[in-house]
């Protein structure tokens, strides 16, 4: 687990330093890129709950991304003070930006690990997490 926490620890910063000079933290590319895998806008909450993150921490984050204009708030049908978030023009932009960024990055981390290996660690990483879910039963 030591391992896992410094490996963690190690690509946040790798990723704060790759996407520092587009305004972006590690944090903020990892809401942004929730957003944009919902299907839908979706309330801070549901954010929150699909990162497995703590629900104040998000929403605080996603209040600076609307100070910057990088996501803004719409009314939820559903549920009056849970507005829902969605990604701006400028918003778009900044996560397409980090993701062109994060390809060669990426690929450069990938150097010299087959993709048999890559495969493995990404079965045991979705194995572990849905045991500390507790979903160990799910299929996804």
């Amino acid at each position: 687990m030591l391992d896992l926490f410094r490996l963690n620890s190690l690509a946040l910063t790798a990723g704060d330093r790759l996407v520092a000079p587009l305004g972006l933290t590690s944090a903020r590319w990892q809401i942004l890129g929730a957003i944009v895998a919902a299907e839908r806008p979706q309330p801070v909450a549901w954010l929150a709950r699909d990162l497995g993150a703590n629900r104040q921490n998000v929403q605080r984050i996603i209040n600076d991304l609307e100070r910057e204009g990088l996501v803004t708030f719409a009314p939820n049908p559903h549920h009056k003070r849970a507005q829902l978030i969605v990604l701006t023009d400028k918003g778009k932009r900044a996560f397409k930006s980090a993701m062109d960024l994060q390809a060669p990055w990426a690929n450069d981390l990938a150097d010299g690990v087959t993709v048999k290996d890559i495969e493995t660690v990404h079965r045991v990483i979705l194995t572990l997490r849905k045991k500390l879910e507790g979903n160990e039963d799910d299929d996804d």
